[in-house]
């Protein structure tokens, strides 16, 4: 059974940086898979967006809002991803979703993929 699991999240004023992690249980990004995994976030009476993704070889796309200041990566054991999210906006506020099985090469943004499994999300709020 696979299980995705967020942390991190919280309050912080913009210009701000914050961490969010994602424990995988039951699933492994491996390098030669035909799947990534990534970050979808939804804001409030807004539709989501798709902000990250990495795929098994270690490439990464990113949504234009977020390229240079949103970072994601693979623990070592790649079973665990993370977004490091830099120079923090106001419009950056939102539930973020910690997703896997979406397609080798998906670049996010506001098509959001079929994902195979997904978090209970985590609240981030950036303050102006």
């Amino acid at each position: 059974q696979v299980q995705l699991v967020e942390s991190g999240g919280g309050s912080v004023q913009a210009g701000g940086s914050l961490r969010l992690s994602c424990a995988a249980s039951g699933y492994t990004l491996s390098t030669y898979s035909i799947y990534c995994m990534g970050w979808f976030r939804q804001a409030p009476g807004k539709e989501r967006e798709g902000v990250a993704a990495i795929n098994g070889d270690g490439s990464t796309n990113y949504a234009d809002s977020v390229k240079g200041r949103f970072t994601i990566s693979q623990g070592s054991a790649n079973n665990t991803l993370y977004l490091q999210m830099n120079s923090l906006k106001p419009e950056d506020t939102a539930i973020y979703y910690c997703a896997a099985d979406c397609p080798f090469g998906w670049v996010p943004g506001p098509n959001i993929p079929d994902f195979g499994y997904w978090g209970q999300g985590n609240a981030v709020t950036v303050s102006s």
